[in-house]
């Protein structure tokens, strides 16, 4: 699923100077006279990014486990959101990683892919909640915010819940019982828009702290989508990287950093927009400007990109010129 339209910035809080430095300076005194644990992270902002400056973030310690598998730079890859991929003795394209839907892929999809030597990344959305899921109904309303932009369906969802992250935490065991070798959870920036749930950047970094801690038990690899506010907190955390429209949106230098960790970007762009595209492009590719804005963002050396329909189906194009179609079961799924 694509990025949502991140929120407006609100201009920053116009405060009395005096009376706050006097109040802050209070506070601070008493709690190191006192020793009082007050949570206080000086240069950390705990609101979210509505101040209008980047948060100073400390990178959280790496778990203590290997995991048996980590995708590397330039790993070549396909990701098919809107139905499950058909896979018989081969598959098209003949790439190292697959990302697919977590609820509509059978086990033995994920069997066939690793028969062929093939990774599977599982998808599944962390941060909302689709009332087209088979667990839809173990939500409770105190979970539920506001309705995401454009999706239809789907709500922004308390990540400080206990019931939500127990969700979340079947849903990893699912994906390991279907043989994932990964997972990709989506929409863990609630902070960057009108959640309805008082979402901050802190919440988004303990969210994924818990899933670290979910996955890594586990043996599945963990992936950072989109997110790039909290990408220095989390980066020791996570194995790779889902970007959407970083080129688009002149983001990518964002996630650099996962490069330099020698961790992998999945870089995704649409460079047809929202609608279908058509016919010719499906089979002749986008032009080469397009391509060039693409595929060589300011930014985006070593990414791992592809060029894709909104709709995340089997038609991909990749930087090199390639366009490739994979078959899909559209009997399964299409609620993208």
């Amino acid at each position: 699923m694509s990025d949502k339209p991140p929120a407006k910035r609100s201009p920053p809080c116009r405060r009395k100077i005096i009376v706050g430095s006097i109040v802050l300076l209070v506070v601070i005194a008493l709690a190191l006279s006192l020793g009082l644990g007050l949570g206080l992270t000086l240069g950390r902002d705990d609101g979210g990014d509505g101040d209008g400056e980047e948060p100073t973030l400390s990178p959280l310690p790496s778990p203590n486990n290997t995991l048996s598998w980590v995708p590397k730079v330039n790993d070549t890859w396909q990701i098919i959101l809107s139905h499950p991929p058909l896979v018989s003795d081969s598959v098209t394209p003949d790439v190292s990683i697959f990302d697919i839907d977590l609820f509509d892929s059978p086990a033995s999809t994920i069997a066939q892919l690793h028969k062929l030597g093939k990774k599977v990344i599982c998808y599944f959305s962390a941060g909302s909640y689709e009332n087209w899921r088979p667990d839809a109904k173990d939500f409770k309303n105190d979970d539920l915010g506001n309705n995401l932009d454009d999706w239809p369906g789907e709500k922004w969802i308390n990540l400080n819940s206990k019931n939500v992250r127990e969700i979340m935490k079947k849903r990893v065991e699912m994906a390991k019982q279907k043989g994932c070798d990964g997972v990709d959870p989506d929409n863990v920036d609630g902070y960057e828009n009108d959640n309805g749930v008082g979402l901050t950047i802190n919440d988004s970094i303990e969210y994924i702290r818990y899933l670290s801690m979910v996955t890594s038990p586990l043996n599945l690899t963990l992936g950072l989508k989109n997110a790039k506010g909290i990408i220095s907190a989390v980066l020791p955390l996570v194995s790779f990287s889902v970007n959407e429209q970083c080129a688009q949106y002149n983001e990518c230098n964002d996630f650099q950093p996962f490069i330099a960790a020698g961790k992998p970007v999945f870089h995704i762009e649409y460079p047809g927009g929202e609608g279908d595209i058509s016919q010719q492009i499906q089979t002749y590719g986008f032009g080469e400007d397009t391509k060039k804005k693409t595929c060589t963002s300011e930014g985006s050396n070593g990414f791992s990109t592809v060029l894709k329909k909104m709709n995340l189906d089997g038609w991909v194009e990749y930087c090199n010129g390639g366009i490739e179609a994979t078959s899909v079961d559209e009997a399964t799924g299409g609620h993208d």
